[in-house]
């Protein structure tokens, strides 16, 4: 699941027009009111979007979870495991945060890719280019040395991929025959992990703008023209 999830722990309410679904919605109301085990998940959900994986200590997690080093250890025996625990709880967020938004905001499939981008180009606008995609920060930290959480992290992806997957399938009726929808699906994964990347390293929000404008061209060159653009037919001769 790829997306900027935002650092608080409370849960959404309602979206607007133009507002980074993905990066600004609160996620529950009340953080204390959680049980001891979400609290550490959202703790731990937060630090390592903000520090980096390796960067943060189980004490900081324990402060911001405000539990004892036993809660933890009786639902996580290690930081491997609760860095599973925490790619799971982004599997689990993926629609209610990434993708539930963007499907009440368009009824088009089409748009809605673009839709999903955008959120995350102003969600990193909003966080001064700073963090950037968690799934795809954690996979250039822990996937070489982590098997399971390397498993997980392909989870997220294919769960996002599989999102988008299915509005290109909603939208097949409008794309050529020989369209791979498959392969756009993956590719627009690509799009989207690169742009952040770029326009976290560049502090500017140009290269994700730039890619998805490159997406839509090629997009555009996906889909049949409509019948009333089509060019006319050759004349008749007798």
């Amino acid at each position: 699941m790829p997306q900027p999830i935002p650092t608080n722990t409370t849960s959404p309410t309602h979206t607007t027009p133009g507002q980074p679904a993905a990066a600004t919605l609160p996620l529950h109301p009340d953080p204390a009111s959680l049980p001891s085990k979400e609290r550490i998940l959202h703790a731990a959900r937060r630090l390592f979007h903000e520090q980096g994986f390796h960067a943060t200590g189980m004490s900081t997690i324990l402060r911001e979870a405000d539990v004892n080093s036993g809660t933890l250890y009786h639902f996580f025996p290690g930081k491997s495991a609760l860095l599973v625990g925490v790619l799971q709880l982004y599997t689990a967020l993926l629609r209610p945060i990434i993708i539930d938004p963007v499907e009440a905001r368009s009824a088009d499939p089409v748009e809605r890719i673009f839709i999903l981008l955008e959120n995350y180009r102003d969600g990193m606008a909003a966080q001064d280019f700073r963090m950037g995609c968690p799934i795809g920060n954690l996979a250039l930290e822990v996937a070489d040395d982590d098997p399971q959480a390397r498993e997980w992290i392909a989870r997220n992806f294919d769960g996002w991929t599989a999102a988008v997957r299915e509005w290109l399938e909603q939208a097949r009726p409008r794309f050529k025959p020989d369209a791979d929808l498959d392969g756009l699906a993956n590719f627009i994964l690509t799009v989207m992990e690169g742009g952040l990347m770029q326009a976290r390293a560049l502090k500017s929000r140009a290269p994700i703008d730039h890619a998805i404008d490159q997406l839509r061209a090629y997009v555009n060159l996906l889909i049949i023209a409509p019948a009333s653009h089509a060019p006319p037919p050759n004349p008749t001769h007798t």
